[in-house]
């Protein structure tokens, strides 16, 4: 059987860590066949001794601690494959556990010939306590607050643009490069759209499928946004070809609404439009809270998750509108 190595980029996970390599310890795949590779940004919080511990308490699962420097998500990944030395590569993130079978499947699907990466579904979870963090993580998984992208609305089994973290095969590298360090987020998109341009396919199989935590308040989602939108719009200037409509939307509505508070200033009927505008919004918003509130039977998701996917989209258009007039 196949050897895998497992490469997770991490910095300051003190509070997620030890979940994420439980669920590794419990992969169906053989525990001999893996070996796990954490790239640590050196982690100021308990991140290390949290790894050092489980470690102690498992000493039959191979765990590796790498130090990025950098402490870039891609300068992790790249790090951690570089100390790697099996034939699969499984990405996984510190804010995520796999189900158990994941790199069973992920494995199946390579040797399979399915695609070049191979990647599921994200079932999203709140990323603590409290009714915020319980409407961020349903709004991250509804289709107004993050588009169609299969591996957060699920769907059969098919070819895609991209999928989230991804396993490969190590001669991957080889063809298309290691993750671009210049990009601080987006990486594994861009990964993938040069898999494209090499003629490779990207896989999405539902049945590879983990728990991603989500942001816990409005303001690290607020900041986890903007830098998808930044980094999203670096990328975009060299892939152009990669850009979907649903990736506009949230700038042009941004663009809108600026340009409608300054036309406002010299005529009335743009104030109104102006107003008929974010009423729109604010309704469109609001039946979303309401399904998910029925959904999840939390009426207070009526308000919060309105909240939650404005924040998403004001700081992903804001953000991507500013990346632009910064290059």
């Amino acid at each position: 059987m196949s050897s895998v190595s497992i490469i997770v980029p991490c910095y300051n996970e003190q509070t997620t860590i030890h979940e994420l390599l439980n669920a590794i310890y419990h992969q169906t795949y053989p525990r001999s066949k893996i070996a796990v590779i954490i790239a640590d940004g050196m982690s100021t919080d308990g991140t290390r001794q949290a790894i050092k511990n489980f470690q102690l308490e498992h000493p039959d699962l191979s765990i590796q601690v790498v130090d990025n420097v950098h402490q870039t998500i891609p300068s992790g990944l790249n790090q951690a494959i570089k100390a790697s030395s099996d034939e699969f590569i499984v990405r996984l993130d510190a804010h995520s556990a796999p189900l158990t079978n994941y790199v069973e499947s992920c494995v199946d699907a390579l040797q399979s010939d399915l695609g070049d990466n191979v990647g599921g579904v994200w079932q999203i979870e709140p990323g603590g306590e409290g009714r915020q963090a319980r409407a961020i993580a349903a709004a991250a998984a509804h289709p107004l607050g993050v588009g169609d992208a299969r591996y957060r609305i699920g769907g059969d089994a098919q070819k895609v643009e991209t999928v989230p973290f991804g396993a490969f095969r190590r001669t991957l590298i080889d063809r298309i490069g290691f993750y671009d360090e210049t990009l601080l987020a987006n990486e594994d998109y861009e990964f993938n759209a040069r898999i494209h341009e090499k003629g490779g396919t990207i896989w999405f199989d539902p049945n590879i499928r983990s728990i991603y935590y989500a942001r816990s308040t409005l303001s690290a989602l607020a900041t986890q946004y903007w830098r998808y939108g930044f980094w999203k719009a670096r990328m975009l200037r060299r892939y152009p070809k990669t850009l979907r409509w649903r990736q506009l939307l949230p700038p042009l509505f941004v663009i809108s609404i600026f340009l409608l508070v300054l036309l406002s200033l010299l005529n009335p009927a743009a104030f109104w439009l102006l107003i008929i505008e974010i009423g729109l919004y604010v309704v469109v918003l609001l039946v979303a809270g309401i399904q998910l509130a029925a959904k999840k039977r939390d009426i207070i998701m009526i308000m919060n998750v309105p909240f939650a996917i404005a924040t998403m989209h004001i700081s992903w258009g804001v953000a991507f509108l500013w990346s632009f007039i910064k290059g």
